[in-house]
């Protein structure tokens, strides 16, 4: 006799509506992301792992050591084995009792085993333990191998690094504990939300996974990020021209143009109006240029750093000096932009062109005796390959600096964004600077040939001479008023050489503030977020590390520091210059290359 609580026929009836749904869903997104697997862009294998002679030299040192000093590998694995067994035990003895709590966890703190489950239970806790343990032992491997050469164990070090990160716990959903509870708690609809965040992660990079960090709807450049008033006055192939509108009646004689870098788009230091450098500047009476480069394709394949400094850095200071009538401009150079800037300031020095009365760099390497961690991308193997892909499609794709650049932070900007936007299912943020970090921009192909072969690995700058329009070049060439900020943590731009580079500088007057923080937030750091502080020291004469022990620590952000640097040498008051005054105004500020615009 049937009842209204008899037991369900089928597993189909167990199911809620809600669970039948997703899976037809799950369906419909795997259908999607096989078909767009299946016309997944090429990627020269060169761009995606190092050359197998860097493994072949690493084995070799290996089965040197291993038959020169068994006793120490041995004791090596035995250690491994030893911290294994005990890990394993502990979990075993705890079960045992009955005991459901996880063993005292002396692991420092790491913020991708922030849940409690990861404390708390016992399975979970000693897959992190022993995820430690083996990790641990790669690194120690690596780092006690004797016979290999310490750039190929600095190299080495990173890539095993790279896979051991992934090799995360939290980057599976059947080791994730928070993932799991998500995907029980909304009856699967998480997992189909992230299913579907990595279809739609895939069809946007041609099959390539690359990580939505920002909502991409969330901002529109010049409506709501990049929104400080200002006119293009000038435009040519390379770059617009932005004068900014003056936020007080009078302004010091001596205009400021900043030339940020072509890698990325300028609006990085015009966010928001909280946080803008560009408002902030203008708001202490300067007259404001902003150079905005343009975004190349193929038709770029021959431009060089010749083109970047006589057609873009001499052309917009010789465009400011006219609108504003003025014989002289103060500068600043952003990474890649102060590198061209000091390129710029020495040929001019060559030429006896007075034109610049001080420069500013940010994050700048001109030494690169020493690369910091972007140097594992700047062998012959990764430059090699980088060649020929320019060779063939005439430039370097956004694609492969934005996800260079991700691997130096791989935790921070790929794992962790993907598992929640992938196994947790959650949409991405609404974060200005990360939406910034995701617009990038294409290189000329003979451009970022220049910059690798001469620059990168020849350190031609800072040694014997670099050819520049026609000139040999030194640093020491570089004579004007400068200050120089550095960014303590920043991984592209390490602070140490940008440091050895300003003082292998002809100029007297030298400046260098040491920020808190890395690449962008050392720099983006207004007053009023009261966060990250700075060190001063005006000693040059010793390393880097003498002058940070020697230097004097102030809360707070470096802008007001520099802003009385500045306005001491930006003259007196004249009367507020208005934008585009006496020229056509070609277009209104944010401008149109910076949202994919093109030369007529």
């Amino acid at each position: 006799m049937a009842t209204d609580d008899a037991a369900p026929t089928s597993h189909a009836a167990e199911l809620s509506q809600k669970m039948t749904a997703n899976l037809a869903r799950l369906e419909e997104l795997s259908a999607r992301l096989v078909a767009t697997l299946s016309h997944k862009r090429e990627v020269p294998v060169e761009l995606t792992r190092p050359g197998t002679d860097l493994y072949a030299r690493a084995a070799g040192a290996y089965m040197t050591e291993m038959f020169t000093n068994p006793a120490r590998l041995m004791e090596m694995q035995v250690g491994y084995w030893g911290r294994t067994l005990t890990t394993y035990l502990e979990a075993q003895q705890r079960l045992a009792r009955g005991d459901l709590s996880a063993p005292p966890d002396a692991a420092p703190g790491d913020s991708r085993f922030a849940s409690d489950a990861w404390r708390d239970n016992p399975f979970f806790a000693y897959l992190k333990q022993q995820y430690l343990v083996n990790g641990e032992a790669v690194m120690q491997a690596i780092d006690e191998l004797e016979g290999l050469p310490e750039r190929d164990r600095r190299r080495l070090r990173y890539f095993s690094e790279q896979i051991v990160n992934m090799m995360s716990p939290t980057n599976f959903l059947g080791t994730n504990p928070d993932a799991l509870q998500r995907a029980v708690e909304t009856e699967g609809q998480s997992l189909v939300d992230g299913l579907e965040n990595l279809v739609r992660d895939l069809e946007r990079n041609d099959g390539e996974l690359l990580v939505t960090l920002a909502d991409p709807e969330a901002f529109r450049v010049g409506e709501n990020i990049a929104t400080t008033p200002g006119k293009v006055v000038f435009r040519n192939r390379l770059f617009e021209l932005i004068q900014y509108a003056p936020a007080t009646e009078t302004v010091h004689r001596t205009p400021l143009v900043i030339f940020p870098p072509w890698i990325n788009k300028f609006y990085i230091l015009d966010l928001k109006e909280k946080n803008s450098l560009i408002k902030w500047v203008v708001d202490r009476g300067i007259t404001l240029f902003v150079v905005s480069w343009v975004n190349p394709d193929a038709s770029y394949a021959e431009v060089g750093l010749d083109d970047y400094v006589e057609d873009g850095f001499l052309r917009a200071i010789a465009e400011v000096k006219d609108i504003t009538g003025e014989d002289r401009v103060n500068t600043v150079g952003y990474c890649i932009g102060g590198t061209t800037l000091a390129l710029t300031l020495a040929l001019m020095h060559r030429r006896g062109d007075r034109s610049v009365n001080s420069a500013t760099f940010f994050t700048t390497l001109t030494d690169f005796s020493n690369q910091g961690e972007v140097g594992v991308f700047l062998e012959d193997d990764f430059v090699d390959g980088i060649e020929r892909e320019v060779s063939d499609k005439g430039y370097l794709d956004s694609f492969y600096m934005g996800r260079t650049f991700s691997f130096l932070r791989s935790n921070d900007l790929i794992f962790k964004p993907a598992v929640r936007s992938y196994m947790m299912g959650e949409a991405p943020p609404a974060f200005d600077l990360l939406f910034w970090n995701g617009d990038g921009t294409n290189l000329p192909a003979r451009m970022a040939v220049d910059y690798l072969r001469g620059l990168c690995q020849s350190d031609l700058f800072a040694t014997e001479g670099f050819q520049i329009c026609g000139e040999t070049v030194h640093l020491r060439d570089v004579t004007v008023p400068l200050i120089a900020i550095a960014c303590e943590t920043d991984h592209i731009a390490a602070w140490k050489s940008s440091f050895r580079g300003m003082q292998k500088t002809g100029s007297r007057s030298r400046t260098f503030i040491l920020s808190e923080s890395g690449h962008i937030a050392g720099i983006v750091n207004p007053p009023s977020k009261r966060k990250y502080g700075h060190y001063t020291n005006g000693d040059w004469s010793g390393t880097p590390e003498e002058w940070q022990a020697a230097a004097e620590f102030h809360e707070g952000s470096w802008w007001g520091r520099w802003g009385a640097w500045l306005a001491k040498r930006s003259g007196r008051q004249v009367p507020a210059r208005i934008p585009g005054a006496g020229r056509e105004v070609l277009a209104d500020a944010p401008g149109t290359y910076v949202i994919g615009g093109r030369p007529d």
